[in-house]
């Protein structure tokens, strides 16, 4: 019985440091949305003195607005703001798992 266990436990690590990852993941590509937000809203107000990529990435996690992206633009009617976050890696060997990218637009004052 316990010789079975040790054969089948690092399966069951590989399965959980999966599920781990689709979690990270999916936290990624969620900050990745509230850092477009907070940059596209930022760059739509006229009187605000913040630069909007900065705002995008003071509204995300430290860890994961150390490997963001933040690109804004826009024209006269609206600000875009456009997020891309690289997705950091929990399983060992496996370092490149892509990146996450939200664009928001909002309409300017």
């Amino acid at each position: 019985m316990a010789l079975e266990f040790v054969g089948f436990l690092p399966i069951l690590l590989l399965l959980g440091l999966a599920a781990i990852q689709l979690g990270v993941a999916a936290y990624a590509v969620s900050q990745a949305g509230t850092g477009a937000r907070a940059a596209a809203r930022t760059e739509s107000y006229e009187e605000s003195g913040t630069d909007g990529a900065t705002a995008g990435l003071a509204a995300m996690s430290g860890w994961l607005a150390d490997r963001a992206d933040i690109a804004v633009g826009g024209g006269a009617d609206e600000a875009t703001a456009t997020a891309r976050v690289e997705i950091p890696s929990v399983i060992p060997g496996i370092d490149n798992f892509g990146t996450a990218e939200r664009s928001a637009v909002m309409p300017r004052d």
